[in-house]
């Protein structure tokens, strides 16, 4: 069964939004290690689910996949690519993934794989399709 979602710009009007949703503090790797003198305080992720239906496992695995993704690179198709590759090694193709800070969609998923939160300040919209 699919499923049919509007996105645009991270709004939606309140009664389409999922029930799921809120933010959340996710330490990086680096939490709990001493600080260096480049590292005066721990950063940490701020994660702001906006939609999801996924199961929660899943949910953190994304947040997890993302976070990652971030640490490794730094150009946007490259995190989208490291997250999309991820989940189509560990849950089967066809996964897709927008990340960015100003984009519109409109996507059809399978039901139980679509998930669109923030990691600070950047948007990550991850589902599967086909």
């Amino acid at each position: 069964m699919e499923v049919e979602r509007e996105r645009e710009r991270g709004r939606m009007p309140e009664e389409k939004r999922e029930k799921r949703g809120g933010s959340l503090i996710v330490p990086t790797k680096d939490e709990g290690k001493k600080p260096s003198s480049a590292m005066i305080s721990p950063r940490k992720n701020q994660v702001t689910i906006k939609s999801a239906d996924m199961k929660e496992e899943v949910q953190k695995e994304a947040i997890d996949c993302a976070i990652a993704a971030f640490e490794k690179h730094s150009v946007e198709k490259d995190i989208a690519a490291y997250i999309k590759k991820g989940f189509d090694n560990k849950y089967g193709p066809t996964w897709h993934c927008i990340v960015g800070r100003n984009f519109g969609s409109y996507v059809t998923h399978e039901t139980n794989h679509f998930m669109y939160f923030y990691l600070d300040q950047k948007a990550i919209l991850l589902f599967k399709s086909g």
